[in-house]
């Protein structure tokens, strides 16, 4: 789509975007990063420096909470590309765009005063990640305003659950509440993207069909420019904390579903092609899941044996 042509259809949905704004004010609650920190348990590092033995997380469980900490400390990129795609006029778009920047803002600042307070992290190796990471940034490379719809709908749903189970495997009750709050947003977040597609599909059906395949087909999780991200996601993914069956089952297909992707009427060719390609597509992702499980499995008999 044009430059046009996305200005035209933010327009066309700006009184959705308005009721959409509306119902997430009234659903969000208020809520702040010092209620969930345990400050009391917290001291000097000039005094006492960090140590690898004073964490109250381990293993794979440090990495997805630096994984999701670095993602979130990320928001100056997403602020910029969610302007740039959604932030027209002076109406509902944009009033969502500063909302939406303003509440993530929390995530990043509850999820390092708690990694630093509780010792749980090298403190200064948090602080050259969030440079690293933030220097990289993130650029939607080009996508149109009804793709960028799609890939927000699928990461927020995807970001939801990574937090939620994070907090789950961390065997912290501290970082277990952090983590559900934290994922309450998100949800929030995921189902105002998700209904604002949902009313695109009713205007343009082939070209949001076409948005939404490119997007479960090509999609990467925003934290993929991190610093060593692959082998830290294959950690993740073999703990089932965020795996390809996840993705698959909880976050793709809920969401095909709910816009009834495979049953859209009135699509062109091209798009009828494209819905044909995805559903190929998910197919061989079950498949490579399955495999994946399997593998998985096979190894964790192998290490009881050992045992």
């Amino acid at each position: 789509m044009t430059v046009s042509a996305d200005q035209h259809l933010l327009a066309e949905l700006e009184p959705k975007a308005e009721q959409l704004l509306r119902r997430h004010e009234k659903a969000a609650r208020e809520w702040f990063p010092h209620d969930y920190i345990p400050y009391s348990v917290g001291r000097d590092f000039d005094s006492d420096p960090w140590t690898p033995d004073q964490s109250r997380l381990t293993g794979v469980a440090q990495t997805a909470f630096e994984v999701n900490l670095l993602t979130e400390d990320n928001l100056p990129s997403y602020h910029r590309e969610i302007h740039d795609m959604f932030g027209a006029g002076d109406g509902a778009w944009i009033n969502w765009v500063h909302r939406w920047t303003a509440e993530e803002g929390r995530h990043a600042i509850v999820l390092r005063d708690y990694l630093v307070v509780t010792r749980a992290l090298d403190p200064v190796a948090l602080e050259r990640g969030r440079m690293q990471n933030v220097m990289v940034g993130y650029d939607k490379e080009g996508k149109s305003t009804l793709q960028g719809m799609a890939y927000v709908a699928f990461q927020e749903l995807a970001t939801r659950i990574s937090h939620r189970n994070t907090g789950r495997f961390s065997q912290d009750p501290v970082a277990d509440r952090i983590m559900a709050r934290i994922a309450t947003d998100e949800n929030l977040h995921m189902v105002f993207y998700r209904d604002m597609l949902a009313a695109a599909i009713e205007l343009d059906p082939s070209a949001a069909v076409r948005a939404i395949a490119a997007e479960v087909i090509g999609f990467e999780m925003p934290g993929s420019g991190m610093s060593d991200f692959n082998r830290k996601a294959v950690q993740i993914a073999k703990a089932g904390i965020y795996d390809l069956r996840v993705h698959h089952d909880d976050v793709v297909w809920p969401l095909l579903r709910h816009w009834d992707f495979f049953g859209i009427e009135g699509l062109d060719d091209d798009a009828e092609r494209v819905r044909d390609e995805t559903g190929k597509f998910l197919e061989a992702l079950d498949a490579q899941a399955s495999r994946f499980e399997a593998k998985r499995a096979a190894s964790a008999e192998r290490a009881a044996a050992r045992a």
